[in-house]
């Protein structure tokens, strides 16, 4: 770290970064905390497609018991075929977000697989879209993670550091000049004093 210059225009300059820094602290904070609820919120959308799929399965398991018959071909019935996603800017963080998922669904014969298929293929096409949506979700709690975080360390820095650090100088650098202030009036009083006696003598 360079050596504090005690001087004015040193004192200047450390008074000039210390508004900076209050004015940046708090639209600093104020994106942290909306990265924050972005990121409350981008978790409870995970935990609920999450809690659709269970419910999902859970469904499918009771609903349909056939599912468990291995004479029944269902490999590739639902296949994604297109998904189309879209970047969201929330605050200064570029997220990921479903904008559109085409699920095909191979053709089969109605008169030969039994009649519950029909519905396996509708509760597969959201179990699928599901999942895709989940993982989304969780790309996009990681980012927004990452956001809070980085956001955190530059308002850290600015409150506990730089803020910190600029009062502190500017304390010794007025400490300094008024002392040297002091020392220089004590001496002109010392010296006109001296000039008198010289006078009077």
């Amino acid at each position: 770290m360079a050596r504090l210059q005690l001087s004015k225009s040193a004192l200047s300059r450390e008074m000039k970064q210390l508004v900076t820094f209050r004015r940046f602290l708090p639209s600093l904070d104020l994106k942290r905390r909306q990265l924050m609820a972005e990121r409350a919120k981008a978790r409870e959308r995970l935990t609920a497609t999450q809690s659709e799929i269970d419910e999902t399965l859970r469904h499918v398991g009771e609903a349909v018991p056939m599912l468990a018959n291995v004479n029944v071909d269902l490999t590739d019935l639902a296949k994604v075929t297109r998904v189309e996603l879209e970047t969201e800017n929330i605050v200064g963080t570029r997220l990921p977000k479903v904008r559109e998922v085409e699920i095909e669904v191979r053709p089969y014969s109605y008169m030969g697989k039994p009649h519950w298929v029909d519905r396996v293929v509708e509760d597969l096409r959201r179990m699928v879209e599901l999942r895709l949506r989940q993982q989304i979700e969780v790309q996009r709690v990681a980012l927004l993670e990452e956001g809070v975080k980085k956001v955190t360390q530059r308002v850290n820095l600015f409150d506990k550091v730089l803020i910190p650090r600029a009062q502190e100088n500017i304390k010794r650098i007025k400490i300094f000049l008024g002392d040297t202030e002091r020392a220089s009036v004590v001496n002109s009083k010392l010296a006109k004093s001296k000039q008198r006696a010289q006078a009077a003598s």
